[in-house]
């Protein structure tokens, strides 16, 4: 239960007077609810006014604040074009006054002819004329004085005016309290930071306040890290089952490579924390084809040694039915039972998998987020092995830790190399192993960039690739974030394809049925298609070593992580690898139109310079932001509203220190300082976060 000093904060914003449903709409867009959302929606910067009495050429480009007498109403030509009202100061200097997109009532109203008016707005000039467009403020005269010289600027939605914000804003920080300090005094006297409710009321008066912005950014990051480091004490008085290998399934796993140093390094780590008897959490890092299944069949194999059972959860149909293959193929000649459950999985078979799993019969399950449904139940579930975590929320982890006797152990996999300041922010609950070197033979791939207007060459190229026995995938362009727009590009581009190369293309999209899905994918990896069109479905999972050459469409509409995992679905053989990035897209206009921005450029010959994923997650770290780097993010997260991505880098080490200190020297929650931190977790709500990590 939250503490009642906070209560206020938590209240819902349509408590306040005048917010009905039609401000409850911009307000809902732009992630405000309750009054603390109102509290933590900073200003990103500020008008200063000018109080003048007489209008002046050497005013142009200030804000200012002037009492207008309206003297004539002029209406454009059509419906479109802007209405303006003409109104003159005390000498007869004269200004328009213009609107767009107003029905001509309501500035009519706004300003009634032969009436002053004090106006506020930007003047510019029109020609040899002045204007002010849209004036931010229309009032009697007597109200010259409520206007406010500087005002902060904050982010809007349609619907709702900056003026109507500050007052909300207003009222939100009047319920804020004065709250006990949580941070460390010596971090407090280093920076020279104020406590927190004056920090926030310093930054809505002078939104350009680093220091207390900063102050505040460093209270959301250090709640986040003590929220980690209370999961991951709490990780370690539970319960688990040790797992001890014996070697008896691994030494039967026959490859044909040697596994690298780094795959031994991460294996033994994942064996040592599996001997404890608390709960291992590991997040295991690896770039596109280092080898993390390997190694995540190595610990389920270890979990099969001691008695138990393993389970793999993949975000999707397709990768999972991938890992299937890949590890049946792995396990050739193993005496092991490996099934398969997803949510296409019903009648007999769905029955016998479900009767397998519950008698022990079945060693390793390999499947969707099926897996943890009510209806499954396991015989002795001893590791968990879950790939592309950030794909998955806390929630689900926690369903998967209750279908174990006591709390199983839990691998998660990511194949997006994470900066190390996204590590420490998003997995400080976890161990991290990283896989930093390539099997042996694995080939670099070349990358090259060119524009749409090369389409035709590109197509000759793929029809030569085609005759030397080669495959390709095609990706198609993102043109919105919509799956069916996706698909639409996916169908126009096989269908020309298709024109030219029959039925050796495959098509594969979202939106497709599961069977549609494996028989286009079965073609394309038995060799009977040589080309397979595709959506960003195809981004994890899709192995076929014979497949040499990636073309991307649209590349410049991608980020470096996403461009990168579609890069690594070729060069999985010992054949050379080529991947084509094309910015544009076709029929949206011609290239002259089609302006790539600076960043889209600086992606792209990113991409074209390096294959190392660890150093491509930095760069998108570095152009994209933290917000955006993770993608989906984890049920139970939230986005940072305070600290930006410097922030981030800047203070998550001191924070993660201090939050080290509260609980191993200050006495954790229970002394005077902890009980403050409290308040923390609850401000950020990261007590709710708590709560669901402690499932995994």
């Amino acid at each position: 239960m939250r503490p009642e000093l906070l209560n206020p904060l938590f209240a819902e914003i349509s408590v306040l007077k005048g917010v009905g449903n039609a401000l409850s709409k911009p307000l809902d867009r732009l992630g405000l609810t309750k009054m603390v959302d109102l509290t933590f929606h900073l200003p990103t910067g500020w008008v200063e006014r000018h109080r003048v009495s007489r209008l002046d050429h050497n005013d142009i480009g200030r804000t200012i604040i002037i009492t207008l007498t309206p003297t004539d109403y002029r209406a454009g030509g059509s419906p479109r074009a802007p209405f303006r009202v003409w109104a003159v100061d005390a000498e007869g200097n004269g200004v328009s006054l213009v609107y767009f997109g107003k029905n001509s009532g309501w500035p009519r109203k706004l300003l009634p002819i032969g009436e002053p008016r004090v106006i506020s707005g930007k003047l510019e000039a029109y020609g040899d004329q002045l204007q002010i467009i849209h004036p931010d403020h229309v009032g009697l005269p007597e109200e010259a004085l409520q206007i406010p010289v500087m005002e902060p600027v904050y982010p809007l939605s349609e619907g709702i005016t900056n003026a109507r914000m500050r007052d909300l804003v207003g009222e939100a920080l009047s319920r804020a309290p004065d709250m006990p300090e949580w941070i460390d005094a010596s971090v407090l006297g280093s920076h020279g930071w104020k406590g927190w409710h004056d920090s926030l009321l310093s930054v809505h008066a002078t939104p350009d306040n680093r220091e207390a912005r900063r102050r505040l950014a460093y209270d959301e990051i250090f709640s986040g890290q003590l929220a980690l480091m209370l999961v991951r004490t709490a990780s370690r008085q539970r319960r688990a089952e040790p797992i001890r290998p014996n070697g008896r399934l691994r030494d039967a796993v026959k490859l044909p490579f040697a596994p690298t140093g780094a795959q031994r390094r991460s294996v033994a780590e994942i064996d040592g924390d599996c001997a404890q008897n608390h709960p291992m959490l590991r997040l295991l890092q690896g770039d596109v084809g280092s080898g993390k299944t390997w190694v995540a069949l190595m610990a389920l194999l270890g979990a099969v040694e001691s008695g138990m059972q393993g389970a793999l959860l993949a975000p999707t149909e397709i990768l999972a039915r991938q890992h299937y293959e890949t590890l049946r193929n792995m396990l050739s000649g193993v005496p092991i039972n490996l099934a398969i459950l997803t949510g296409r999985d019903k009648g007999k078979a769905r029955e016998a998998t479900l009767m397998g799993l519950a008698d022990g019969s079945i060693d390793i399950l390999v499947g969707t987020h099926a897996i943890f449904q009510e209806a499954v139940s396991y015989r002795h579930l001893g590791l968990v092995v879950i790939d592309e975590q950030h794909r998955f929320g806390v929630v689900q982890r926690m369903m998967l830790a209750s279908k174990a006797r006591l709390n199983p152990h839990m691998l998660v996999m990511t194949a997006t190399p994470i900066p190390r300041t996204l590590t420490l922010t998003y997995y400080g609950d976890m161990e991290v192993s990283r896989l930093d070197e390539m099997p042996p033979g694995r080939q670099p791939i070349r990358t090259t960039v060119s524009s749409i207007d090369k389409l035709v060459e590109v197509v000759e190229g793929l029809g030569r690739h085609i005759a030397g026995g080669g495959q390709a995938y095609w990706v198609c362009p993102l043109v919105e974030e919509s799956a069916v727009s996706d698909q639409a590009a996916a169908e126009a581009r096989a269908e020309a394809l298709r024109a030219r190369f029959g039925d050796k293309v495959a098509l594969v999209h979202g939106r497709m049925k599961g069977p549609e899905k494996d028989a286009a994918m079965a073609r394309f990896a038995s060799g009977e298609a040589s080309v397979l069109v595709a959506t960003t479905v195809i981004e994890v999972g899709v192995d076929v070593p014979n497949a040499t050459l990636m073309i991307i469409e649209g590349a410049d509409r991608f980020g470096l992580a996403q461009l990168h995992q579609l890069r690594g679905r070729v060069g999985r053989g010992d054949k050379a690898s080529t991947c084509l990035l094309l910015w544009g897209v076709s029929g949206k206009g011609s290239l002259h139109d089609q302006k790539i921005s600076e960043t889209a450029k600086a992606r792209l010959l990113i991409m074209k310079n390096s294959n190392d994923g660890f150093f491509i997650a930095e760069e998108d770290l570095r152009l994209r932001g933290a917000g955006d780097y993770l993608g989906t993010r984890q049920s139970g997260e939230q986005k940072f509203r305070l600290a930006g991505d410097a922030d981030i880098s800047d203070l998550i080490d001191m924070a993660r220190d201090d939050a080290r200190l509260l609980i191993e020297r200050d006495g954790g929650l229970a002394s005077a300082r902890g009980q403050a931190a409290r308040m923390c977790l609850y401000l950020f709500e990261r007590d709710a976060a708590v709560g669901l990590l402690k499932g995994g």
